[in-house]
């Protein structure tokens, strides 16, 4: 009985992809897919009917149906069109199944739907779970990518470093950054960090709390942390607030934090063009004398 039904789909295999592809374009105009290009969009269903038979041939084609849920996802496509393609093609399959017959009692009816769910569930099962394994991955990597830009240390000049802050600052996220500026101080050999805070929209009690103790924390293992950024609303709330920003220096610009920078570690910036003017004028001096 399966072996005869199996080889009617297989054997039909043009017929029932007609099938399938027409009951998929029947629900474009109310979903999502409605965006999308009519190149991609018969593409990836060809790509989707192909792998369904070959699982059904090899009884579970795993590196096909990775592949293909893993381009899914980078696609941006939700697991959805995976469930809702599946349904479609069970009772595409069934019915084509029972339209080829002259039986129509119970029985056969029975089992027909049976054996199609025996074929259709494993591939629904190792979809969704490729699907999920893959975006759960993909996510992970995200979040890793996303925590490392999130308060990066820059070394711009030796031993000096900056970390741009940008967005609002959680807990987790002031973990994060002190974390990365107390490895990235040692790492560096900086005597000085700036915290630049330009891109922070919010300062409250509980960001200036955060960055007070991360400055602390730079302070204790040798160096000198300096806040940027400082912008006129900035400056008020802090006042509001409350909050005291003493122990350590606050620039209202990373330029003016900088040339501090520059000074605390026994630099500063010449004018080259001055500089070489007095070369000038002293060496005509002593062509007169």
């Amino acid at each position: 009985m399966e072996a005869n039904l199996k080889e009617i789909v297989l054997n039909n295999s043009n017929d029932i992809v007609k099938m399938w592809l027409e009951e998929v374009e029947k629900h474009r105009k109310h979903d999502y897919t409605s965006s999308i290009s009519d190149e991609l969009f018969e593409s990836t269903n060809r790509e989707f009917v192909n792998v369904i038979f070959t699982s059904l041939e090899k009884q579970g084609a795993t590196n096909d149906i990775e592949g293909f849920a893993e381009r899914l996802i980078n696609l941006g496509w939700p697991l959805s069109y995976l469930t809702d393609g599946m349904q479609a093609f069970r009772r595409v399959t069934i019915n084509y199944i029972l339209g080829q017959s002259t039986k129509v009692d119970t029985q056969y009816f029975s089992e027909v739907l049976g054996k199609v769910d025996e074929w259709v569930d494993p591939v629904i099962n190792q979809l969704v779970n490729e699907y999920s394994g893959s975006w759960e991955n993909i996510v992970s990597l995200q979040k890793v990518a996303l925590q490392e830009l999130s308060a990066p240390l820059i070394p711009v000049m030796e031993n000096i470093t900056v970390m741009p802050l940008i967005g609002t600052i959680d807990t987790e996220r002031a973990k994060l950054i002190m974390e990365n500026l107390l490895d990235g101080v040692i790492k560096h050999h900086a005597d000085v960090v700036l915290i630049d805070i330009t891109g922070v929209p919010v300062v409250d009690t509980m960001v200036a709390h955060h960055i007070i103790q991360a400055a602390e924390a730079v302070r204790l293992i040798g160096s000198t942390c300096i806040l940027v950024g400082i912008r006129p609303e900035i400056a008020q709330t802090i006042v509001n607030l409350g909050i005291d920003l003493s122990k350590f220096p606050t620039k209202s610009s990373l330029k003016k934090g900088f040339e501090s920078a520059l000074e605390l570690t026994n630099r500063r910036i010449e004018d080259i063009q001055s500089k070489n003017n007095e070369i000038e004028e002293l060496v005509d001096s002593l062509d007169r004398e």
